[in-house]
């Protein structure tokens, strides 16, 4: 089962890994630097289009950060 805290573990991961600031984040992807900090702490989960926008810019696998392989296992 794909489970939120999973997937919001490896996107703030992510984030923080990137050696980008928040602001740079943000300012990329059209959103304000606050929101950024509530996906590291897991506050909040990016809309859809952000969310694309994030790894896009992150240079992430969406298939990762959303934990696919996993759910792959299962059936």
């Amino acid at each position: 089962m794909i489970e939120l805290s999973k997937i919001q573990t490896k996107l703030a991961e992510a984030i923080q890994q990137s050696g980008k600031t928040y602001s740079e984040i943000a300012n990329k992807i059209g959103v304000k630097h606050q929101q950024i900090s509530c996906y590291i702490r897991g506050q909040k989960m990016p809309a859809l289009d952000t969310f694309a926008k994030l790894c896009a810019v992150l240079d992430l696998d969406a298939n990762d950060i959303l934990c696919i392989s996993e759910y792959e296992a299962i059936n």
